[in-house]
């Protein structure tokens, strides 16, 4: 990385720098924002805020060890299952020790937690967790009801500025030095220069690399290559989470059929009306999920289809307690107190991203990272239901804190006035269109539920030529971040929790252990699998 801020258009003149810049304006970013207030923050997202992050759209809820009858011991344990053998055991015991007393911060931001009558908090249970833990909004709603909760109060809190449709294409720094975000107003040309005294990187996940997704069109994995040109260290890029039930209605994203639904009996049937998964998991439904989406894959794949049965489990108790998955079901002519709703895996979470410490810090100086992108060691290789939202709300507030103490005395907020407002769409040249189609098949083809070398290697080549045709920095972006996932999961010859190889389909003991690697590594696999290809 070798990008000065004199090389582009200042983004305001005759200021101090920023105190803090952070890239994304989803869950981590605006917990991180308000955890920093007083001490000036702008937030640099390309979508309105709580709209284009994927921390709205999750429907599960939060998982925490809260009840009395749950322990944060318990917490910790399920997740080092489920993350089979490669989580970071300090940074897990972290997370889940800190999990009850983030719940409550967002409580007092205003989230509408479900409770009892007499104000105590609800929990439900899903998938490999022991225990009822995952505090809910209206059965699927959290996601959007935390989003909407947090954007009210930094929209309230005078020092947090925001930005909304700018487009973060690089870094500014010199070295292993980063010193602030170059970016883009959607639909413009121009690229602005935001420097800052610390960068908080809170893009998000992947997931619309993938042609099945959960995610929506702003996870493009832009961050995570970002920090990969400037010479990040990226760490268990191979595990992807496929979730596995998407409502199947040839919808782009792909409704969420939330885990919630099978948590409360629902059950998971083919078009035969037989229970398979039966025989393949002593806990059936609420096995881990890699397991189920292998289970639902080899139903699609063999012609007999995959369907959630949630007729007696829920009824007619299903359009008051899951209204999201209700309306969505019920836009596609189904209701399911009366209805199968069929289903198949999607891509819905990276358990891989920007490498990052107990406190967020990335391997370069002046750059943390919360959230989807960055990879805390936390979910190892099959990422527990609900504790995404943990995660980022437990290391966002580390990250606050760290940067608290290494700039004890923020300066005064007052910002030159620009045009805040979004923007338009980015036009796309028809070759570019392409490239993404393109990138986005092979990867859901070669690279999802089931891989092996033969199409690992076709993907990498698949990209190589999609990637010749692109000149935006941001659709260039897309083509790094896939080809970070593809060179990782060649890299690693066993399958282990969310990465399946077919030709090599069990864990290998001597793999029990994290990846890493770097753009430079990713471009020598690519050479290699591009000469045998």
């Amino acid at each position: 990385m070798s990008v000065s801020v004199e090389d582009f258009a200042p983004a305001y003149i005759g200021k101090d720098v920023d105190d803090v810049v952070i890239l994304g304006g989803g869950l981590a970013g605006l917990f991180c924002a308000l955890k920093l207030s007083p001490r000036p923050v702008t937030v640099i997202t390309n979508a309105p805020i709580g709209e284009g992050a994927s921390s709205a759209w999750a429907q599960g809820g939060i998982a925490a060890a809260i009840s009395e009858q749950d322990s944060v011991e318990k917490h910790r344990d399920d997740t080092l299952v489920a993350g089979c053998g490669i989580c970071e055991e300090k940074i897990v015991e972290q997370m889940t020790r800190e999990g009850s007393a983030r719940v409550h911060d967002l409580l007092s931001y205003g989230v509408p937690f479900d409770q009892d009558l007499e104000g105590r908090l609800k929990f439900s249970r899903e998938a490999a967790h022991s225990h009822s833990r995952v505090v809910r909004v209206r059965g699927d709603m959290a996601g959007k009801a935390i989003m909407d909760a947090l954007v009210a109060a930094v929209r309230k809190t005078p020092s947090i500025r925001i930005l909304e449709g700018y487009i973060g294409e690089s870094f500014l720094g010199e070295g292993r030095y980063v010193t602030g975000v170059l970016a883009r107003k959607r639909g413009g040309i121009e690229r602005l220069a935001f420097p800052a005294k610390a960068v908080v990187l809170a893009s998000g996940g992947i997931g619309h690399l993938y042609e099945l997704t959960t995610n929506p069109h702003e996870a493009n994995g832009h961050g995570l290559a970002m920090a990969a040109r400037a010479g990040a260290v990226i760490a268990d890029a191979e595990f992807v989470q496929f979730h596995p039930t998407a409502l199947d209605l040839g919808k782009d994203p792909a409704p969420l059929a939330t885990e919630a639904l099978r948590g409360e009996g629902a059950t998971l049937v083919n078009r035969d009306g037989t229970r398979f998964m039966e025989g393949i998991h002593p806990d059936l439904e609420l096995a881990p999920r890699d397991i189920v989406a292998r289970a639902i894959h080899h139903e699609i794949s063999e012609g007999r289809g995959a369907f959630l049965d949630c007729r007696e489990a829920i009824g007619a108790r299903f359009r008051d307690e899951f209204p999201t998955v209700f309306a969505a079901a019920s836009a596609a002519g189904l209701e399911p107190a009366k209805d199968l709703l069929p289903v198949a895996p999607a891509e819905h979470y990276h358990m891989g991203g920007v490498l990052t410490d107990a406190n967020g810090r990335t391997s370069l100086d002046g750059l943390w990272a919360a959230g989807e992108v960055a990879s805390t060691g936390a979910h190892g290789a099959n990422r527990l239901a609900s504790n995404s939202l943990l995660e980022a709300v437990v290391f966002a507030a580390r990250i606050a804190e760290d940067i608290q103490g290494l700039m004890p005395t923020p300066r005064s907020a007052y910002w030159n006035e620009m045009d805040a407002e979004p923007g338009l769409p980015s036009r796309r040249n028809v070759e570019e269109r392409d490239a993404i189609t393109v990138l986005r098949k092979t990867l859901a083809l070669n690279v999802g539920v089931l891989r092996d070398e033969a199409g690992l290697k076709t993907a990498l080549a698949d990209i190589a030529r999609a990637e010749k045709v692109c000149v935006r920095q941001s659709i260039l972006n897309m083509m790094v971040a896939g080809r970070i996932i593809a060179a990782a999961a060649l890299k690693r010859k066993e399958s282990r929790g969310g990465h399946f190889r077919k030709d090599f389909p069990e864990e290998n003991p001597a793999m029990a252990h994290r990846s890493y690697t770097t753009l430079k590594e990713v471009a020598a696999i690519t050479a290699e699998a591009l000469e045998t290809a």
